[in-house]
């Protein structure tokens, strides 16, 4: 591979559970080394050579945080969640994790069966930059989470074909079925999942605190945010913003990781 991004290995030691802890400015929580963010090939990229062997997963929500991916790779129940998910049928930990930002817009909307309240969801076509973190997984791996994600059973392996070809492939109606391709790293294509339906078709609603602590602590692990920013960014999502401001979600989320 090309660059690296912490360890020489590519791992990131220590990743802190949900919640807050002091990071320096710049840097990735656990991290050695100065974050370098990755830049994403354009999608058409990634379309020569094939099925992909191994592709990058760009979690956005939830998943940024390591130990919540972890209950989809391994099984288990996540901190604050009311489901029990199976696992993977690799459940081995990623290859390798890195902070990337996509290009696009961060929404809430629906309910959310495993948190309640709203639930995050990608429009790749709207102006603005997601902050993300890409983990390197095998193709199977990736088509096992997105079965999870739909409530399915592990099993099948998906096809990236279309995605890869045309930036997005809408393999089932609903939630979390349609396939992303934003771009590429290193000759390995990107792949994220997000709702049919863009943010102008979306029924917005409001996370709960729990939910975005999760997402909180992603943001601190992949890309080394303060409390500040994070409260910031996220309270100023559509369908966050009905119900939250910058300054009461992190007030909320200082009070939620000071129950730890």
């Amino acid at each position: 591979m090309a660059d690296r991004v912490g360890r020489p290995d590519g791992a990131t030691p220590g990743l802190p559970r949900p919640g807050f802890r002091p990071v320096a400015a710049g840097r990735a929580a656990g991290s050695r080394d100065i974050v370098a963010r990755w830049r994403l090939r354009p999608a058409g990229a990634a379309a020569a050579g094939g099925e992909p062997d191994h592709v990058w997963y760009a979690a956005y929500g939830s998943n940024m945080c390591a130990e919540r991916l972890a209950c989809y790779l391994r099984g288990g129940r996540p901190a604050g969640g009311a489901r029990t998910y199976p696992g993977c049928r690799d459940g081995r930990p990623p290859e390798r994790a890195v902070p990337v930002t996509l290009p696009g817009q961060l929404y809430f909307a629906l309910e959310s069966t495993v948190w309640g309240g709203g639930t995050a969801f990608y429009d790749p076509d709207r102006p603005g930059v997601v902050p993300a973190r890409a983990y390197l997984l095998t193709t199977g791996q990736f088509s096992d989470i997105a079965a999870q994600e739909r409530h399915r059973a592990p099993g099948a392996d998906l096809s990236p074909a279309t995605a890869l070809r045309t930036g997005r492939d809408r393999l089932w109606p609903g939630r979390y079925g349609t396939l992303v391709c934003p771009g590429s790293l290193d000759h390995t294509p990107v792949l994220t999942l997000t709702a049919s339906g863009g943010l102008a078709d979306a029924d917005l609603r409001a996370p709960r605190a729990a939910y975005l602590r999760t997402i909180a602590a992603g943001l601190v692990q992949a890309h080394g945010w303060d409390l500040g920013r994070i409260a910031d960014y996220l309270g100023t999502r559509p369908g966050a913003d009905a119900q939250w401001t910058p300054t009461a979600l992190r007030r909320a989320l200082a009070e939620t990781a000071g129950d730890d």
